[in-house]
């Protein structure tokens, strides 16, 4: 064994790992978009199906998850924060089979809406879990250029 093999092997495990950061502008802009589009298809009265407007909604609020874990941790690999976005994501709609009266009056509102969501439902899981793998999938793909 050569002296700073160690240092070595830490070095290509890093690699593997990390990535080249998104610019935080890119970050921000991917941000907006995602509100905008989740708060959209949620809110604008398109006449959409209402399976697109219920399980867009949560796509877009799932994927907005992934571009706050991905910036926030910019050298991971879009895999690794995907997974512990799709986990984050899980973990939120498994809170919503706790109840309790200030939970639920903050649930009532607005941000409550937008932030907890009211009902649980493994669909909801489902599309966090698509919706997070294609953002991770792709932002994946346009880091790499």
């Amino acid at each position: 064994m050569t002296i700073g093999s160690g240092q070595q092997r830490e070095e290509r495990a890093g690699r593997a790992t990390r990535m080249r950061p998104r610019p935080i502008a890119h970050s921000l802009a991917a941000m907006l978009l995602t509100a905008g589009a989740g708060m959209a298809v949620r809110f604008g009265h398109m006449g959409l199906p209402a399976a697109v407007v219920k399980y867009g909604g949560s796509a877009a609020w799932a994927l907005m998850i992934y571009w706050v874990v991905s910036t926030a941790a910019a050298r991971w690999r879009p895999g690794r924060a995907g997974l512990l976005a799709a986990a984050i994501a899980a973990g939120v709609e498994f809170f919503k089979l706790y109840r309790s009266p200030a939970v639920d009056a903050f649930r009532g509102t607005l941000p409550g809406i937008l932030l907890l969501g009211r009902y649980f439902s493994l669909r909801d899981i489902a599309a966090y879990w698509v919706a997070i793998a294609a953002g991770a999938w792709a932002d994946g793909r346009l880091r790499r250029r």
